[in-house]
């Protein structure tokens, strides 16, 4: 059975960021992903290894202080930094590529992946930078989460930025493993992962507070192909809001696809290898076309 690397790269500030590289044997594309704010990528095996199976190199990173990294738990100074912290993932996979086959292939088509919180990062990505990158999937992205700060908590959050107060572990919201799946194996999964992120701080918490920011005043210039995958049963997104922001993307070409009995975590639905076949399928048609169509 396919395994993937660990591996890791510096970021920008100096930060060791560890990820898992599933590679594909004759690669004809490259997907970088983003997890959840509790998750890491270790959740995401069966999905990996779904698209490196199905031809795609897969960089999935976890997130600074979430996952394997150790360092500063939780904790993300801003929005930009984990933008920075994608785009530098994203041009090691480049990098990779053009060191195994060397100039006189054509790049491969990136394609940005963000599950969950991680839609945040990589919508923001796309919209700040949508050129470096051939097109986007949003799997049941928290974009807009049923729960959401109240006028007290926003308060709170800006005092934390404005006196520069980030590093104090906030209880995540909605981490109870019933959220995430009826299935009772995943959720002993869940409850007992080592891994697995239980507190953050203000600063993560205002970092994706401007990403929302980013993606509000520049959804129109996500104009690359885009895949938005739903759960139909979801606790913790609302879907119709959801549908209504991804609505608002420049792109022409929007795929949207609800399983109406799913809970949260695709990955850990019986039915799974229907998604990734279709996740697949979607990252498998001709990329060039799609640009001319969308662009």
């Amino acid at each position: 059975m396919m395994q993937p690397s660990l591996r890791e790269f510096m970021a920008s500030d100096g930060y060791r960021i560890q990820f898992r590289h599933w590679q594909a044997q004759q690669p004809r594309g490259i997907v970088i992903g983003l997890h959840g704010i509790q998750s890491h990528s270790g959740w995401y095996e069966a999905s990996s290894r779904a698209m490196a199976e199905a031809g795609f190199d897969v960089y999935f990173a976890d997130r600074r202080g979430s996952g394997l990294n150790k360092l500063q738990r939780g904790h993300a100074i801003h929005g930009m930094r984990l933008v920075n912290d994608v785009r530098a993932l994203t041009a090691l996979a480049r990098c990779d590529r053009r060191g195994s086959v060397g100039d006189r292939y054509p790049s491969l088509p990136v394609i940005l992946m963000g599950i969950s919180w991680g839609g945040k990062t990589a919508a923001a990505t796309v919209a700040l930078f949508p050129d470096e990158f051939a097109g986007l999937a949003l799997l049941y992205p928290g974009l807009e989460p049923r729960l959401r700060p109240n006028v007290w908590q926003r308060f709170r959050l800006n005092l934390a930025r404005r006196f520069e107060v980030t590093k104090t572990d906030i209880p995540i919201p909605l981490r109870a493993p019933e959220l995430f799946t009826d299935n009772m194996e995943w959720r002993r999964f869940i409850a007992e992962d080592p891994l697995a992120l239980h507190a953050v701080s203000s600063g993560l918490l205002n970092a994706g507070r401007d990403l929302d920011a980013t993606l509000a005043s520049r959804a129109k210039f996500i104009h690359r192909p885009t895949l938005l995958m739903l759960a139909g049963r979801d606790q913790i997104i609302d879907n119709a809001r959801t549908s209504v922001r991804v609505s608002t993307f420049g792109t022409k070409d929007l795929t949207s696809v609800c399983y109406p009995n799913a809970c949260h975590t695709l990955e850990f639905e019986p039915d799974r290898d229907t998604i990734f076949t279709e996740l697949t399928n979607w990252l498998g048609q001709p990329w060039n076309s799609r640009h001319e169509h969308s662009g």
